[in-house]
């Protein structure tokens, strides 16, 4: 049975480019427990889906948010106010996703809380514990009131949907949020206007990271002529700012599913004792969203390590695929339950 309790994570805000970043005003994240919660004081920070820290720790089941902030690149105050899916909430909130296996024990793709598998792990040594719990609720802010969120476990990061702010036009309520600006960062009306006018970007547009939450049916399939070949872990980072990662069993059932496309991806594979490796492919995004753009159905990108662990190509759908960059390292240091001994 599982045991219930009050969901605990951290509130994170960020954007996509540094010159997009935004200034919080007001906040509120509403949680099913009634729980009062918010976000980190002061501006977004980091990259797309990760804001590089956390600050105190909220409590609750987040359901929806109330946020009033400013925009300079646009100078725009918006207001974001929005449900979250609040079965999905309920069931994400409880979720720990492995990201590392146990030593003699198979690991599942997640577990929830009080899970007998999750138990053994926290009644373990600290090496032992193979399992992140819900970290962080993440809100990103790109421009045009564009707001992407997403629930972060580490190596695993979850789109939960894509919101739109509104421009804040009610004269008392934008007086309202300026005089709360101002007041937060010290700010004159004059010394405002003159970063206002600094920082405003009239080409400033969202359509790039709308365009990166396009999905497709694809899977990754790693293949070799090495007899020995095992592929153990799979590690994806999406241009959407997802994350996933793979480990056996259920690397090896190789699911066709809905994907966003990948940036970086990085993998673990063995072909002897002494043969074991770490590949890194990192994404040409122009070739990759030119080639997927007019392609339907169940799609196939192929891995193919060569016999001798070298050298490696990429393919889409049996068809030559160019990357940036594609790297091989030795790996002497991650042991696998079917590593070779």
């Amino acid at each position: 049975m599982i045991k219930e309790k009050t969901p605990e994570w951290h509130a994170e805000m960020c954007h996509p480019e540094n010159k997009y970043s935004v200034d919080m005003v007001k906040d509120e994240i509403f949680t099913l427990e009634g729980i009062r919660a918010g976000m980190p004081f002061g501006s977004s920070s980091g990259n797309w889906g990760d804001s590089g820290g956390m600050w105190t720790e909220q409590h609750g089941t987040p359901i929806g948010a109330d946020i009033t902030y400013y925009a300079g690149y646009d100078n725009a105050f918006y207001r974001l106010k929005i449900e979250l899916p609040v079965e999905k909430m309920k069931d994400l909130v409880k979720r720990n996703y492995a990201f590392k296996e146990i030593k003699g024990k198979t690991v599942k793709e997640f577990v929830y809380e009080g899970d007998s598998d999750l138990s053994f792990i926290q009644d373990s040594d600290a090496p032992y514990k193979s399992y992140h719990r819900f970290l962080s609720i993440v809100f990103g802010f790109a421009p045009k009131g564009m707001v992407v969120v997403w629930a972060n476990y580490g190596l695993t990061v979850i789109e939960i949907g894509r919101y739109q702010a509104q421009v804040i036009t009610d004269p008392q309520e934008l007086r309202q949020a300026k005089e709360i600006h101002l007041r937060t960062w010290r700010f004159t009306p004059e010394y405002f206007d003159q970063l206002a006018k600094k920082k405003y970007n009239p080409d400033a547009s969202c359509e790039l990271w709308d365009t990166y939450r396009i999905r497709y049916n694809w899977r990754p399939v790693f293949i070799s002529e090495n007899p020995q070949f095992k592929i153990f872990e799979v590690n994806t980072e999406y241009y959407n700012a997802e994350k996933d990662q793979m480990l056996r069993p259920w690397l090896l059932e190789n699911k066709m599913k809905e994907r966003a496309l990948p940036q970086v991806m990085q993998f673990f594979w063995e072909t002897g004792k002494n043969e074991k490796f770490e590949g890194r492919i990192f994404f040409n995004q122009k070739e990759l969203f030119e080639r997927f753009k007019n392609i339907s159905g169940d799609n196939e990108m192929q891995i193919k390590i060569a016999e001798d662990n070298r050298s490696i190509e990429v393919f889409l759908n049996n068809q030559i695929l160019k990357v940036d960059s594609i790297r091989i390292y030795p790996n002497n240091r991650k042991v696998y339950n079917e590593s070779y001994k």
